[in-house]
C-alpha cells in the first residue's frame, strides 16, 4: 500500500503497522487527538511545518 499526502491521519493509523512510531518519529505528538483524525498528511505538515515528501518516504518504504 502506497501513502499519499491527502490520506488522512486516521487512515495511515489504521493501515501502517509502524505509522504511530513513524508519526512521532516527525514530531507529530497528537495524532490521536480528535481534530489530528480528519486531518490529512499534507495538513499536519504544513502546521507542524514538516515536509510532507520526507514523511511520504518514511511511510512508503
Amino acid at each position: 500500500m502506497k501513502f499519499k499526502s491527502t490520506d488522512l491521519i486516521s487512515y495511515v493509523l489504521q493501515n501502517h503497522k509502524k505509522a504511530e512510531e513513524i508519526l512521532t518519529s516527525f514530531g507529530f505528538h497528537c495524532i490521536y487527538c480528535p481534530s489530528a483524525q480528519g486531518e490529512t498528511l499534507e495538513e499536519a505538515c504544513y502546521v507542524h511545518q514538516i515536509d510532507v515528501n520526507e514523511l511520504l518516504k518514511a511511510l512508503n518504504k
